[in-house]
């Protein structure tokens, strides 16, 4: 990254976080945006479902984790090394970027991780490489129930955000989890 791109990421992030207070004070959930949030969680259910995806998290979870990666290692890889565009490039990094496309913004991530809550696929390179003790991958893989996260500035996708996760099943337990970014702006339109 140059010096020059990196000194506007900088800038924006510190913007951003500068602004969130005041959005998220302006911010309000409404019924009709639980509403929206709750479609966008049946949606992710049904995504999470696909043979596809169930088989990647299949896969995934007879391999492990990435050797020696942890998320402050992860935070070191840049989104242009190979190994970023092998988690967007497998079938199903490619089919999330699909479905997240075809919201036309309303989600703004997504990201699928295995058992031991590393990623098996997203499509913009995730914070973390481990999510495993936060309660967006503890939740839906352990009760079997969707969660829904705070307002709050995701950095991995640069937006204002609700995050939302659901259990990816095989033969009805819990094998990993997807997390799905809602871009708040839009659901806000949505729920007009």
């Amino acid at each position: 990254m140059s010096a020059f791109r990196r000194s506007l990421t900088i800038l924006s992030i510190a913007t951003a976080l500068i602004a969130w207070p005041a959005y998220a004070a302006k911010f309000e959930m409404t019924p009709a945006i639980q509403g929206a949030l709750d479609k966008q969680k049946a949606e992710a259910t049904a995504w999470a479902a696909d043979p596809l995806i169930v088989k990647a998290v299949t896969d995934q979870n007879t391999r492990g984790p990435i050797a020696g990666m942890d998320n402050p290692t992860w935070k070191s890889v840049r989104r242009t090394d190979p190994l970023i565009g092998a988690f967007q490039n497998n079938d199903a990094g490619k089919l999330l970027k699909a479905k997240a496309d075809a919201t036309h913004g309303l989600v703004s991530e997504a990201f699928l991780s295995a058992a031991a809550g590393e990623k098996v696929a997203f499509v913009e390179k995730t914070s973390s490489y481990i999510h495993k003790g936060a309660p967006k991958f503890d939740v839906p893989f352990s009760s079997g129930t969707t969660w829904q996260g705070n307002a709050e500035f995701d950095e991995s996708s640069q937006t204002y955000a609700i995050q939302v996760s659901v259990p990816v099943n095989a033969d009805g337990t819990a094998i990993g989890v997807l997390v799905v970014g809602v871009n708040l702006s839009e659901v806000a339109k949505a729920a007009k």
